[in-house]
């Protein structure tokens, strides 16, 4: 599909304003809407998805579906239609940055700072789980700090209803290596809990500067959530408080069962972080095995990518500041040998990974 000129409409409403990102899935505008003279953001989908019958059908049961979502936390799907043989969404625009262009601006937040946002976070999925919409890309780069500091979720396009299949292809898994839940990265079923693992990353990002896990390609960052334990945020940095550390250890529990069992559990014990209280994941254990010192320096991969769903594994176990718990054992690890070979063999049928680099829907606005 050829860019379009800043004078094309679509659906006689929307001129184009300008180009502000391009995607696997989509190429992102700014854009007026002529009817009620605002700025809003469409979404075009791109031509060969467009042709795909099956992923049309899904994406639009899906785009209707955020349209009923409306939370102050979420950013606001106003509209969704064809033009030109493909599909696009319009969106509530927001004026402020991405939490990916602010922990790369500004580094790792003050620990409270960290929680208020997650908190907020932690609301707004609460609410698209109560709609029975799981979003399975939880982000910074689909967080957006909006006027006031607030954050507000964006780009449910991947998201799951409670009786769809979701966005995802044939023997692969869609969404962002270094936030996938151990289920999402093979293929399993998922649930609002692997959101909450995804936070679970965003928040241990943010109290510590860098994600948990990192590789040079998504399906050895997938390998790493299915079958390590994270560092401990406070070997990262020791300045987390012990019952932050507890909350992050709890949300990214390896077994659902083991985690938060909604959102709005981890809200509440976010909120009683901030107030001085005591959190309830105090109370218990998230069996994660300690990696002594295991920092990482790798920048997060943020691109949403198509990715060949791990097989199945058992379980390894449950489990400069910008603004002003449980058990650390866990069951050995299993040997990571029949995954290192099969992961080879992997790259080497996809051309050394190259091909599983398919970015999808860029993560918010400038």
């Amino acid at each position: 599909m050829s860019e379009p000129s800043q004078q094309q409409v679509y659906s006689g409403r929307y001129e184009i304003v300008r180009h502000l990102a391009r995607g696997g899935m989509a190429e992102v505008y700014l854009a007026r809407d002529q009817l009620l003279d605002r700025r809003v953001v469409l979404k075009v989908l791109s031509p060969e998805l467009a042709r795909d019958p099956s992923f049309v059908r899904r994406f639009r049961g899906e785009a209707q579906a955020a349209a009923n979502l409306s939370h102050p936390g979420i950013v606001a799907v106003y509209d969704w239609g064809e033009e030109d043989g493909t599909y696009f969404i319009v969106m509530e625009y927001v004026e402020g940055p991405t939490l990916r262009e602010v922990i790369q601006r500004q580094g790792r937040a003050h620990p409270q700072r960290a929680a208020q946002l997650a908190a907020e976070v932690a609301g707004a999925l609460a609410h698209a789980h109560r709609n029975g919409l799981v979003h399975r890309d939880v982000k910074p780069g689909n967080i957006l700090i909006a006027e006031g500091e607030v954050a507000k979720v964006t780009d449910f396009g991947i998201a799951r209803t409670g009786t769809s299949e979701g966005l995802t292809q044939t023997g692969s898994v869609m969404g962002t290596a270094t936030y996938f839940s151990p289920e999402q990265a093979q293929g399993l079923p998922v649930d609002g809990r692997s959101d909450i693992y995804a936070l679970g990353v965003v928040l241990f990002e943010m109290a510590c500067g860098v994600p948990p896990f990192s590789g040079d390609n998504p399906i050895s960052v997938a390998y790493k959530h299915v079958s390590e334990a994270p560092p401990l945020p406070s070997d990262v940095n020791p300045d987390i408080p012990e019952a932050l550390e507890q909350i992050i250890l709890l949300a990214m529990a390896k077994d659902p069962a083991d985690r938060y069992q909604s959102a709005e559990e981890l809200q509440r014990d976010l909120v009683a972080f901030r107030r001085g209280e005591e959190p309830a994941a105090a109370g218990m254990t998230a069996l994660v095995a300690q990696v002594p010192h295991a920092t990482s320096t790798m920048p997060a991969g943020d691109a949403t990518t198509i990715t060949p769903r791990l097989p199945g594994a058992p379980s390894s176990g449950s489990g400069g500041d910008w603004a002003s718990g449980g058990s650390r054992s866990g069951p050995p690890r299993s040997n990571p040998w029949p995954w290192v070979i099969f992961l080879a063999v992997l790259l080497v049928l996809a051309g050394g990974g190259g091909l599983l680099y398919q970015q999808v829907l860029s993560g918010g606005t400038q």
